[in-house]
């Protein structure tokens, strides 16, 4: 009897406060385990994998860095910049010539009754009107910019110089003494024979290029050069400029070609194949 009282009386309330688990009512799920050897399998791939990837990522870094370092070693030297100071040059002496009309120019003219030594480098950087500049200007930026990217800034001004006063020379040496020069009808010429023979094959295409170039640029030269002398009633035109900038620009390459390089450093050109 009393153990029926007991059994009849309400639990306590802690009694409800926690759930009651027991085996019969609730069970992890079971789980389930590798063998070592599987386990280790797994961390042997995870372990190559990353070293895959830490593999990658430094070729990667390391091309990356190689190229920017190439990048900026070619960039400075790709960069023509001799060429505009030559047009500069040219443009800043005609203004001081014909706008602001500073009589020193003159002074830089090649006078063939009493020539000076700086006036046959100096005329090449004078001339007579706007269109004699204009149309040298462009053919001098053409040709000059090959110069100067095939062979580099050194040989541009040199190319320029040489043929500029070479043909002034054998102009002073032919015309009479009365003549005055001036232009960079001769240098002209000159890049232009450098230009082409520095890249010159015997590729049919190449020669075909060449002539057709070489028409035209004789076609232009020699327009502007009339011009020039039905504009300024007392310049005429100097074909014999113009001949002998070719000839000596020819005559350079050649000579350059001779030249034995101690080493690949001293050539431009095998500097540039060996990028």
């Amino acid at each position: 009897m009393a153990q029926q009282l007991l059994l009849l009386l309400p639990a306590p309330f802690r009694t409800f406060s926690k759930p009651i688990c027991t085996p019969s009512t609730f069970s992890l799920p079971p789980r389930r385990l590798l063998s070592v050897s599987a386990a280790r399998k797994v961390v042997a791939a995870g372990a190559s994998a990353r070293r895959d990837l830490l593999r990658c990522g430094m070729k990667r870094s390391g091309l990356v860095e190689e190229l920017e370092i190439a990048k900026d070693k070619e960039q400075p030297s790709r960069r023509p910049n001799g060429i505009f100071w030559i047009l500069l040059l040219n443009f800043a002496l005609y203004v001081a010539d014909h706008v602001f009309q500073i009589w020193q120019i003159k002074a830089l003219y090649l006078y063939h009754a009493s020539p000076t030594w700086y006036q046959f480098v100096t005329s090449t950087f004078c001339h007579a009107n706007w269109n004699h500049l204009s149309s040298n200007l462009f053919f001098v930026y053409i040709f000059g910019k090959l110069v100067e990217e095939e062979e580099g800034n050194f040989a541009l001004w040199m190319s320029y110089i040489l043929t500029g006063a070479g043909a002034n020379l054998i102009s002073w040496l032919v015309l009479p003494t009365s003549s005055v020069s001036l232009g960079a009808s001769g240098a002209v010429f000159g890049l232009f024979t450098i230009s082409v023979l520095v890249k010159m094959s015997w590729d049919w295409r190449k020669i075909i290029e060449v002539l057709i170039l070489g028409q035209f640029v004789v076609d232009k030269v020699m327009e502007a050069a009339r011009a020039t002398t039905i504009a300024g009633q007392s310049f005429q035109v100097n074909n014999i400029a113009h001949v002998s900038g070719a000839l000596i620009g020819a005559a350079l390459v050649f000579l350059v070609s001779r030249i034995p390089f101690s080493s690949n450093d001293d050539s431009p050109k095998t500097t540039k194949d060996s990028k």
